[in-house]
């Protein structure tokens, strides 16, 4: 199972594009069909060529709501970044690009979309090369470009088979047997209960399985499983799951919550980590500097002690302690 994340500038299209390839338009919120903006995290699935059927995070491209952006890619196993012909590479594409990069993730795609809107077939050479060079020091360096028209369906078929290409170099994810499973989203459905929904990051999940929902140590059981709105039995790593569960309710559980086996995993609030500072930084990093910390689908308040240093200047990195205001299970 392999799970695809968009990235890019509002307004360039990606959920357009998502519904062109899935026929499913990955905004739910009425607020998000009236505005034409995507304002939170969107979720479809597509077959491939070979048959595979791959599930797409789709998330918001605007700068206000980067939180919403960030809560969906820490899952995902390859990138579709979305570039509009007419503007080329926008800020919001490279704040996105920088936070796949500090990612790590090294496989992906970049849609050339709204091709239809230009005629010049020289400005799109040099959008094109504006694009390589921009993801020449990124781990997205040499991802295939492919020029598509979602409103005309052209150049579909060739950027399912460059993102067949792309997911065929992926291994498959482990399992260690430890299931863990961020929640970014958490509602209700009439006559089943309380629902969350996110990415299997390891081991199995079974119809009946007694669960732990952390940091703050809730029980419940496995009611139902589905994938790709499917009723199944088993959930495997890597899987886009929505998980009904007995014995919470709504108001118990937030985005960010990690569901797992009762004693699995223990909650911390101390945290060492090698941090990077982005070379674009506004200002350096001082000791002690009180930021957001994300992992996984959840945003927890923190300070950050650096070990050794004062301060930390863009481009720059060092190792550091990180002290959360409440504790995580997601890391």
């Amino acid at each position: 199972m392999h799970v695809i994340g968009t990235a890019g500038h509002v307004d360039h299209g990606k959920s357009t594009l998502v519904e062109a390839l899935t026929g499913t338009h990955p905004d739910r919120l009425k607020e998000e069909r009236e505005r034409e903006m995507t304002i939170d995290l969107g979720f479809a699935w597509l077959t491939l060529p070979s048959g595979e059927v791959v599930s797409i995070v789709d998330v918001p491209g605007h700068e206000d709501f980067i939180k919403n952006m960030l809560a969906g890619v820490g899952g995902i196993d390859a990138a579709l970044l979305i570039i509009a012909a007419d503007e080329g590479v926008m800020p919001q594409t490279r704040e996105h690009l920088a936070i796949l990069n500090l990612l790590r993730i090294g496989r992906g795609v970049v849609a050339l979309t709204k091709t239809d809107m230009v005629d010049d077939p020289d400005w799109l050479t040099l959008v094109e090369a504006d694009i390589a060079d921009t993801l020449q020091p990124t781990s997205l360096a040499g991802a295939p470009i492919v020029p598509v028209s979602a409103r005309r369906r052209r150049g579909l078929a060739e950027l399912l088979a460059a993102l067949e290409g792309v997911l065929a170099e992926i291994p498959p994810r482990r399992d260690l047997g430890r299931p863990r499973l961020p929640i970014d989203r958490v509602f209700t459905i009439q006559g089943f209960g309380t629902v969350v929904t996110g990415t299997l990051s390891d081991g199995r999940l079974r119809v009946g399985d007694e669960v732990e929902i952390l940091p703050r140590g809730l029980k419940a059981r496995i009611r139902g499983l589905q994938t790709h709105k499917q009723k199944v039995e088993g959930a495997v790593p890597g899987s886009r799951v929505a998980v009904n569960l007995v014995g919470v309710s709504l108001d118990d559980l937030r985005r960010g919550d990690v569901l797992s086996r009762p004693g699995l995993l223990r909650p911390t609030r101390l945290l060492d980590a090698q941090i990077e500072l982005l070379p674009d930084a506004p200002r350096a990093l001082r000791h002690n500097a009180g930021l957001d910390f994300f992992t996984a689908a959840s945003e927890i308040p923190c300070h950050v002690r650096l070990l050794g240093v004062q301060e930390l200047a863009p481009g720059e990195s060092a190792w550091a302690q990180i002290v959360l205001d409440e504790p995580t299970a997601g890391v």
